[in-house]
């Protein structure tokens, strides 16, 4: 069993972890990360499946991601934006497609009335919450105990209006069926996007992709801090007290003075801690759960949609794939699709054979493109509910009252156990945004907890 020693240790090489251990070398400080993976990148993972370069995890870049840019920047990526010329489509509940330009879904005027009352409803509320304090709110609690589908379905019997306002925080973001969690978590969800308009504007939260892959800002952390990244190295237990922190994987034991916990929290439990976690702590995780959905990579020879005069922009509440965009790599001749099948219609097809569930997925993404999307030429699902150190996305959230109950105990520190990962954050709450936000927030608490304690000898 190697022994080494450190200032702080980092579970996870996450953009989260790997931010937060530049940070604190940058500061003078030795760091070991731990991760139980055989890569770098946690929920960020580009590779390359049958030839096409896919972006299995998360991918997008948007205008108001000030952390993520400026990462990207210093890290020396470049940016492309999204394909989003032409018509999108939508799927109403007739089962038609119909091609639209513009924000607004082609629904009723009636409808279309409903849609915009409510919306700017939910912004004026979106504005009044902290998104690194939504418990703060003096509605939180009531917000916290109705679900967002009642709260929606209070306001209209408008029920394909209750479906599109519901898509966006629900299917699409949290992954999770509407009636499980609540509005304050939606309004959680709107607010780390500045608004409830930008999570709803595709043009704007999807807004743009880096050139060779998202993964390359974790991986180029991980370059810097070269022998201090340690792979499939999961820890098995974590002893903490007044002087430190020791981990011990299966091969390693790495002691230091702080700890960073930077994976997804539902993972906290796969440590064994000596002496257990407080309470509070035990209560809380178990009030948070990863939602569930399926990223479906088709790949084709030409990206016929352009031909029709199509984005690729594609969106409904009543089809299995409920919305897919044009996700062409930056000078890739061949043309790439992207759909999501989320919440309980992912659990449906995983019921099925892998054929059929293929079939099922390209049936549906038909329906916006036509027979063409029946036959591409390279197929592939990224789904991260079976991927062990992860076990859902993209994130996790709070069940129905726990972000008001718990929610400002999130990232509270326990002794020197420090948390960080996208999944606490406020702004950029569930994307590589956030992650890297956490990532400066906990290494920085480091530092001044390292300051308000006076010199100590470091270790190597």
């Amino acid at each position: 069993m190697a022994e080494i020693t450190r200032d702080v240790l980092i579970i996870g090489a996450g953009a989260a972890g790997l931010t937060a251990a530049n940070d604190l070398r940058q500061a003078g400080l030795s760091v070991a990360v731990l991760e139980a993976r055989d890569r770098v990148g946690g929920r960020l993972w580009t590779d390359v499946i049958e030839g096409a370069m896919l972006e299995i995890g998360g991918q997008w870049v948007s205008p108001d991601q000030d952390a993520l840019k400026d990462a990207i920047e210093e890290l020396g990526l470049e940016t492309y934006s999204r394909y989003r010329d032409g018509d999108s489509v939508y799927v109403g509940p007739d089962g038609q497609s119909h091609r639209f330009t513009g924000e607004m879904f082609p629904v009723a005027p009636a409808t279309e009335a409903v849609i915009a009352e409510i919306t700017e409803r939910l912004d004026a509320m979106v504005a009044e919450i902290d998104p690194d304090r939504p418990w703060a709110h003096p509605k939180a609690e009531e917000w916290d105990t109705v679900t967002w589908d009642a709260w929606l379905r209070a306001r209209t019997d408008d029920d394909e209006a209750v479906r599109n306002l519901a898509f966006a925080t629900g299917t699409a973001m949290l992954t999770k069926p509407t009636h499980s969690f609540s509005l304050l978590q939606s309004l959680l969800m709107a607010a780390s996007a500045g608004s409830y308009s930008n999570l709803v504007d595709a043009d704007f939260i999807l807004d743009k992709r880096v050139v060779g892959g998202l993964q390359q800002v974790p991986l180029r952390l991980a370059e810097r801090l070269g022998d201090d990244v340690l792979l499939n190295q999961p820890v098995r237990s974590l002893e903490w007290g007044a002087n430190g922190v020791t981990a011990t994987t299966d091969d390693l034991t790495v002691s230091a003075r702080y700890a960073i916990l930077a994976h997804a929290p539902v993972l906290y439990s796969r440590i064994s801690f000596v002496p257990p976690l407080p309470r509070r702590q035990h209560q809380m995780h178990q009030h948070l759960s990863m939602g569930f959905v399926i990223k479906v990579h088709a790949v084709y020879e030409t990206p016929f949609w352009r031909a029709q005069g199509l984005s690729a922009t594609a969106f409904s509440p009543y089809e299995l794939v409920h919305e897919a965009y044009d996700n062409t790599n930056h000078g890739d001749e061949r043309g790439t699709l992207v759909g999501f099948v989320s919440d309980a219609n992912a659990d449906g097809v995983f019921e099925l054979s892998a054929e059929e569930r293929k079939e099922r997925i390209l049936t549906s993404l038909s329906h916006y493109y036509g027979d063409e999307a029946k036959n591409p030429v390279v197929y592939y699902e990224s789904d991260w509910g079976s991927e062990e150190w992860t076990r859902g996305a993209y994130a996790a959230s709070f069940d129905m009252g726990g972000l008001h109950r718990y929610g400002a105990d999130l990232r509270t520190p326990v002794g020197p156990i420090h948390f960080a990962c996208s999944d606490l954050a406020g702004a950029g709450y569930q994307h590589v945004d956030g992650a890297i936000r956490m990532g400066h927030l906990a290494a920085a608490n480091i530092v001044d907890a390292i300051r308000d304690a006076g010199p100590t000898e470091s270790g190597d």
